[in-house]
């Protein structure tokens, strides 16, 4: 008499879903070890061509970065004027970074201690805050160097660092939207610097290499959660998120990429001027939209692009087109 066989199980989805997961989260652990910075090892901060006095004119704010670097009103400035505004305006952004890399340390500190044993997310969440705290050493060094007492975020906004503790407790998929709501915009403007070659001062080329080196695995990890927890989450939570996430992106967007009024104030920059820049031209609303559009096919991919929140897109003024994969050059996208 032959033996009975065993029919083979069928394959748990869920269990290939989780083992794909930490699969993912293993290899940008592995990337934090293999490849990793050293702002004091890594940028040549005594060199004397770094001094923030030497080849003054690499401060002069760039153009394919930075919407006042090509506005008419800053290019009609003296040589000098352009200087002393650039210098302050990049020293404000490396501030800006330090402050959000700070609030996003905090949240993730308290992420990491709810985390169950065997977590995959609790290496790489430890990796993370190891190269963002490298971050606010290399933004303050940087904002040393420049010598000026620039405050970073406005006192409004500041308040933010109250808030991710508690979120990240609580409502860790909207924690991480918020991640991705800071972290997008400056990775995008530092990208745009990087890949047209302008010549900038080598204190700021070093700060962002390093920067945009480390964000694509911090950024990598903020799709990877979301796209893990959001489509298992209930259906009134996850319409709850798809309201919530283009809100989250205008928020902390402006947050991050809009000077402090204290800029406006200290260089005379008409209110005609700064709301072309940042608020009222068509420019201005399509270079903010810009930031989003990797943002924007993660909300589809994960269900939170309904009827509803794409109005909600739409009225923010940060509604567009989608990238077909992550951080597609905006050339390559305009092309297709």
């Amino acid at each position: 008499m032959s033996a009975a066989v065993t029919p083979a199980s069928d394959p748990d989805p869920d269990l290939e879903q989780a083992q794909e997961y930490a699969a993912k989260l293993l290899l940008l652990s592995e990337g934090s070890v293999n490849r990793h910075f050293d702002p004091f090892e890594d940028i040549d901060w005594d060199n004397p061509d770094y001094a923030a006095d030497a080849g003054e004119e690499r401060w002069i704010l760039p153009v394919s970065g930075d919407t006042l670097g090509r506005h008419p009103w800053y290019l009609a400035l003296s040589d000098e004027e352009k200087i002393r505004i650039g210098k302050y305006r990049q020293a404000n952004v490396a501030k800006v970074g330090l402050q959000f890399e700070s609030i996003l340390i905090s949240g993730m500190v308290t992420h990491n201690f709810g985390l169950p044993n065997g977590s995959p997310e609790f290496r790489y969440c430890s990796h993370e805050m190891i190269e963002e705290h490298n971050h606010t050493l290399m933004f303050q060094e940087m904002v040393n160097r420049i010598g000026i007492d620039v405050p970073g975020m406005g006192p409004l906004v500041r308040k933010f660092k109250y808030l991710a503790a508690p979120v990240a407790a609580k409502m860790p998929n909207l924690f991480f939207m918020a991640v991705l709501a800071g972290e997008e915009p400056i990775d995008h403007i530092q990208k745009a610097i990087l890949r047209s070659g302008e010549e900038v001062h080598p204190i700021m080329l070093g700060v962002m290499a390093i920067h945009v080196a480390e964000e694509a695995r911090h950024i990598s990890f903020a799709h990877e959660f979301l796209n893990k927890h959001v489509p298992n989450s209930k259906p009134v939570d996850k319409f709850v998120l798809s309201l919530a996430m283009p809100i989250v992106m205008w928020i902390l967007g402006r947050s991050i990429a809009t000077p402090p009024k204290t800029f406006f104030e200290e260089f005379d920059i008409p209110d005609l001027v700064r709301k072309e820049l940042f608020y009222g031209s068509k420019e201005a609303k399509r270079v903010f939209s810009d930031y989003f559009a990797d943002v924007r096919a993660l909300a589809k991919d994960i269900g939170l692009m309904n009827p509803i929140a794409k109005r909600v897109w739409k009225l923010l003024d940060i509604d567009g087109y989608t990238t077909r994969y992550r951080s597609e050059p905006l050339r390559v996208v305009k092309a297709a």
